[in-house]
């Protein structure tokens, strides 16, 4: 059967006190809205629609990067959950099949969550979960393994709110029986919203079968608060930390890594810690990322070995082998197998050959302060010490260039380049500085005085 999401993203989040729409916070790099994209993606969807409200442009342009297929509805008034499905509906028309509805603000729904309430035989499916401190949740009433209704916690009774099994909103349906519940809803409740939990007591009024998925509490986790923020934040990476060592991946001080939502590591890596993977980053088996390394956007290959203290940005690629040592940052650049770069060194829009050697202190020097220009290095050259790189240039294989060098043209294979000013050596001239610097610092202490 096919399937369509909708996911709810048009509130403010007036509790995280941000200008920021609440969804556009991030969770491991990616905003709370692309969680959610991702988990909805995981059941194919046909179609998906991102309803829009407090700060609309950014949502939906948050939401297009991540799929340029999504649709996008908006909610100009915020007359809750039911209002809010209601405005994406009409995008609907002539869809048929069941549509779930996901929140922008609850990142953590597994799929194996949603596929078991795709397949759940009733019309109406709710996913609920044992709350372990009910607080303020919606409850779920079930008699005899049915759902019968869902009941606010604003609308609930003192017997009602003793009830543990918790509503999380995501409810599925088929398309066509959704549109007629909702469109029967009213605003007649405590809070004088439209909510869409009412539309399982409307489909029992009808006879139609309700029931309940579970699935762990953690799976619900919703963010309406900076401190909600950061409790998400480490339930996340908790979660990744012990799937990455279920999967093989050594990790020193595991509470120290930090990875992104999308990381890829492969088994046999060992990661030391204080290490901070940005968005984008691949990691190959049998690799090695020492402590206090910051890596985003980039790819290292398998038996490299990056840090302690380096810095890895976007469009960087790591062949084989390669070192990277401590204070080392490289930006779009690729580096072939068995490159060194020992330490204090700066590599960006460079392509590096097979075995070169790079010595301390070199520095591409790749922006002219409008455009930005290429190095090419070629293979087993070797860059002394100290050199500056003035791209665009080309420096070729197994050339050398000597320290201190500031290279401005192309280098030939198998050339030396020098590119430094001529030394001069006064003799006795620095003790005659000093003498004077001394005669003159006392002047001016005794005209103080």
């Amino acid at each position: 059967m096919a399937t369509a999401l909708i996911i709810l993203a048009a509130g403010q989040g007036t509790r995280m006190n941000s200008d920021l729409p609440k969804v556009l916070h991030k969770v491991a790099g990616a905003p709370l809205l692309v969680h959610a994209m991702i988990a909805g993606a995981s059941v194919a969807p046909e179609r998906t629609i991102v309803v829009t409200g407090h700060g609309a442009d950014a949502v939906a342009e948050t939401a297009r990067a991540q799929d340029p297929s999504v649709e996008i509805a908006h909610q100009g008034e915020q007359r809750g959950t039911g209002h809010a499905v209601a405005q994406a509906l009409p995008l609907l028309d002539g869809f048929q099949g069941r549509v779930v509805v996901l929140f922008g603000d609850t990142p953590f729904i597994r799929p194996e969550t949603l596929q078991s309430m795709l397949a759940a035989p009733s019309d109406v499916v709710v996913l609920g979960f044992e709350a372990a401190d009910p607080n303020r949740y919606g409850r779920l009433i079930v008699h005899g393994g049915h759902l019968y209704g869902i009941v606010e916690w604003k609308d609930a009774t003192e017997d009602q709110r003793i009830i543990r099994l918790c509503n999380s909103g995501v409810i599925a349906a088929d398309a066509a029986l959704l549109r007629r519940l909702v469109e029967g809803l009213d605003d007649r409740n405590a809070s004088g919203e439209f909510y869409l939990t009412d539309i399982v007591a409307a489909a029992r009024a009808e006879g139609l079968a309700a029931e309940v998925v579970t699935c762990p509490e953690a799976e619900t986790l919703g963010v309406n608060t900076r401190a909600d923020l950061a409790a998400a934040e480490r339930a996340f990476q908790a979660a990744m930390r012990a799937e990455m060592m279920a999967d093989g991946v050594t990790l020193v001080a595991p509470e120290t890594v930090f990875f992104a939502h999308d990381t890829v590591v492969g088994r046999e890596t060992v990661i030391g810690p204080n290490v901070v993977f940005g968005p984008g980053v691949t990691v190959e088996s049998g690799a090695e990322i020492l402590p206090f390394c910051h890596l985003e956007g980039c790819h290292i290959s398998q038996g490299a070995r990056v840090g302690p203290f380096a810095r890895l940005r976007p469009g960087t690629e790591l062949g084989g082998d390669v070192h990277v040592g401590n204070f080392v940052e490289i930006k779009n650049a690729i580096l072939d197998e068995g490159v060194k770069v020992g330490h204090l060194s700066y590599l960006g829009d460079a392509h590096v050959g097979e075995h070169a050697n790079i010595g301390a202190g070199t520095v591409t020097c790749n922006y002219d302060g409008v455009m930005k220009h290429r190095t090419e290095i070629g293979e087993r050259a070797f860059i002394g010490s100290d050199t500056m790189l003035i791209a665009p240039v080309k420096v070729g294989a197994r050339a050398l260039t000597g320290s201190g060098s500031v290279i401005t043209e192309d280098v030939p294979d198998d050339a030396v380049a020098i590119g430094r000013a001529r030394q001069v050596v006064r003799p006795g001239l620095s003790a005659k500085l000093f003498e004077k610097f001394k005669a003159t610092k006392a002047k001016r202490q005794k005209e103080t005085e």
